[in-house]
Parts: structure tokens; sequence; C-alpha cells
């Protein structure tokens, strides 16, 4: 908690209270509204990212109500990231020229267990599947599964959306939350908007058949270091089915 001058305890920093002053809490914003506000509130010298956050009307506690998986955004998230694979022979080969930063089998497998970390993501063929399990309490949420894609014999196509930046995977928390970055702040608001219609496109789509009532609670858009601003939701998920 800080104190201004006068000994009175302030809740945010002077730099956020004048971004807080833009938005309107109790609106909700239509998304052109909202997505020229996120560049309009990113005060930081860094090039902020774009974070959606959406909550959904599940029940985390059933395991047929997680939400989880991989979706590509057309103009990237602005992310550029270390790719690791995991592969033998042809398959190696065409991880190295689709531009993996480190590609190999077990002695990739012996490099993790001595400590090897300089990797984003780690990607593995479904030959390589069964020794994943040598490195999976070292890796924890890196570990590869075929359910989010990133165990795949289609590696090339793979490692360069990952490298593109293109695709992002997403996971409900227990409380039913999706954050994603869909952008950087120096995108065009049209790439803006077209990257937080196919997300919510995604989600949207895995909505699972046992959920009941209303799926899309509240959608809020913010720039890393900004203010959440809330969009009117019923249009939103209108436009992007």
């Amino acid at each position: 908690m800080r104190k201004n001058v006068k000994g009175q305890n302030r809740k945010h920093s002077l730099r956020f209270e004048a971004l807080l002053a833009k938005i309107d809490s109790e609106k909700m914003y239509e998304i052109a509204e909202a997505v020229k506000l996120v560049k309009e509130t990113a005060s930081t010298k860094m090039v902020e990212s774009v974070d959606l956050s959406v909550k959904l009307g599940i029940d985390t506690r059933k395991g047929d109500q997680n939400v989880r998986g991989i979706t590509t955004l057309p103009h990237g998230t602005g992310k550029v990231k270390k790719v690791a694979v995991l592969a033998k022979g042809d398959l190696a080969a065409a991880a190295e020229a689709a531009g993996a930063d480190l590609v190999g089998a077990d002695e990739l497998i012996s490099k993790i267990q001595a400590g090897e970390k300089d990797f984003d993501v780690l990607l593995a063929t479904e030959e390589m599947a069964p020794q994943i399990g040598k490195i999976g309490r070292i890796l924890g949420p890196r570990t590869p599964n075929k359910r989010n894609g990133t165990v795949t014999n289609n590696i090339a196509a793979a490692v360069k959306e990952i490298k593109g930046a293109t695709r992002v995977e997403y996971r409900a928390d227990k409380a039913g939350v999706v954050n994603m970055g869909i952008g950087k702040v120096n995108f065009t608001e049209e790439q803006i908007t077209e990257n937080l219609m196919a997300a919510l496109g995604a989600l949207i789509k895995a909505k699972p058949q046992s959920a009941k009532g209303k799926y899309v609670i509240t959608i809020t858009l913010s720039a890393s270091m900004g203010p959440g601003i809330h969009i009117e939701t019923s249009t939103a998920v209108k436009s992007a089915s």
C-alpha cells in the first residue's frame, strides 16, 4: 500500500490511477472500443502484451468440464519462443529445417535430466512419446502430450507455428478462468481484434457438452500493465461464433 504526500493510503500508483480514470468500470464496452482503450492504457516503456481473460460457466471439479486446448492466432502473439524437439531420423531433420532450437533423441533426454532448461516448449514425435516419462517430473507443465498438440508427427508445422508465435495453448484454472496472451499493444487495432475473435472462437468451440447455463460469463481485455476493460459478452460471443 502506497502513501501520498499527505499521508493518505493509496491503493494504486499514480500511473495506474491515471489509467483507471480513462475507463468506466461499470461499462460493458463494444470490442472496437475495448481494443482502442487497450492501446491507450499501455503506458510503460516496454511493449506490453495484450491479455485476454474469460470467465467460463463450467464446474472444474468435473473432469468432463476441463476446458483446455490449442489454437492459432492469425497475427501471432508477438512473442518468440525457443523450441526443443525430441525426434529421430527424418522427423529430426524436418524439425531442424523448420527452425527448432534444440533437436535430439536420447541425448536430448540426457541433457534435460542433467539440467538443460533453455527452451520454452518441448515437442516430441510419437516414436519418442514412450520416453517422455523419464523427464516428466523435471518438465512439469511443459511435458509434451497429445492433447495439447505437443506430441505429433507433423513436427515441422508444429515448430513453425510455435516459432512464428501463432500457436497458443489455453487452459481454464480452478476458478474457470482462461487467461491468454493475444498479441502486443503495438499491433494494429485490426490485428488485435482478429486475434481476439480467433481466441474467443476457440473457447466457444471447446464448450463441454455437460456445461449448463451461460457459458461465457465475462470477457476482460487489458494491456499487461494496465487495468481490465470489460467487453459486452453477448455481442462478442455472437461475433466469434
